[in-house]
């Protein structure tokens, strides 16, 4: 495992939603409170950047070749060519203190979203599943900072998190989309706090720690087997991308930081990548019509 290294210094306030698009070897991720979308090649070279009308939680790939964001009132489809947002699907419009923080599609197509206080202080964020037959099912709520979700590469197991509560959720995912068996699958110590994650071929995850500077690896058990040190302390989503799916992308932030640590921590912000022994699984297509 090699230490991460800064790939493109895009300076993010709150960057985001790293996704790897195997079709153009991208790889996507969002600044939320900067209201962009960004993308970039394996290597951090061909760089662009799209404003967005919001405040983008993430963005995932769609089965028409396109993409989907989320924004504070819901779904939008992005078109890259005119940077246009189409609204797609309302949710929690009548929520102006929520927007939408994390997204992960399933192998059926399905997406996964969570939704959260604005003001991180209120327990009104819910995970949603929004399927293949265009349903939107709310599927957990009273969550303050939603984050994850991920997956087990036997799809039988949906990982979220709670960032502020410190904790990491494990559900059971039924074939039919419904989530069972709701248990804490980690409480982090104070200092901690879980922030974006992903799951690699042999089950185990990946959690990026915000305010911790670090991301951690661990087994199915709960065991840690491994940490990757960053030169910041924001860190908060890994996604695997390369070829290989041995390259882990990863966003960070400098939202929260005073002017002394911004000066002190310069990546902060940047897009990150660090290669990992274990490949990652596959990013699945957004199916829904």
């Amino acid at each position: 495992m090699h230490q991460p290294v800064c790939i493109w210094n895009v300076g993010a306030q709150l960057g985001e939603g790293a996704l790897w698009h195997a079709p153009t070897r991208s790889v996507y991720f969002v600044d939320i409170k900067g209201r962009r979308i960004h993308r970039c090649a394996a290597d951090g070279s061909r760089q662009a950047s799209w404003e967005a009308p919001g405040q983008p939680g993430f963005v995932v790939p769609h089965a028409d070749g396109g993409l989907v964001c989320a924004l504070e009132d819901g779904l939008y489809r992005f078109d890259e060519a005119s940077g246009g947002f189409a609204a797609l699907l309302k949710v929690e419009d009548e929520l102006p203190g929520n927007r939408f923080n994390d997204g992960h599609v399933d192998a059926g197509g399905n997406l996964w979203f969570g939704s959260m206080d604005d003001a991180q202080a209120a327990p009104t964020g819910a995970l949603y599943r929004l399927g293949g037959d265009g349903v939107l099912a709310r599927a957990d709520d009273g969550y303050i900072i939603t984050n994850g979700p991920a997956i087990s590469p036997d799809g039988r197991t949906l990982y979220h998190t709670d960032t502020p509560l410190r904790r990491v959720y494990a559900f059971q995912l039924r074939e039919d989309g419904v989530l069972a068996a709701k248990r804490v699958f980690l409480q982090l110590p104070e200092g901690s706090r879980p922030d974006g994650m992903a799951v690699d071929s042999e089950g185990c995850l990946w959690i990026a720690l915000f305010g911790a500077g670090r991301v951690e690896r661990y087994t199915p058990e709960g065991r840690r087997v491994a940490e990757v040190h960053f030169p910041c302390t924001n860190i908060t989503k890994l996604a695997f991308g390369g070829d290989d799916l041995r390259t882990a992308y990863v966003t960070t932030a400098w939202k929260g930081l005073s002017e002394a640590q911004r000066r002190e921590q310069p990546l902060a912000g940047g897009l990150f990548a660090f290669r990992v022994d274990t490949p990652g699984l596959p990013h699945h297509i957004f199916a829904t019509p």
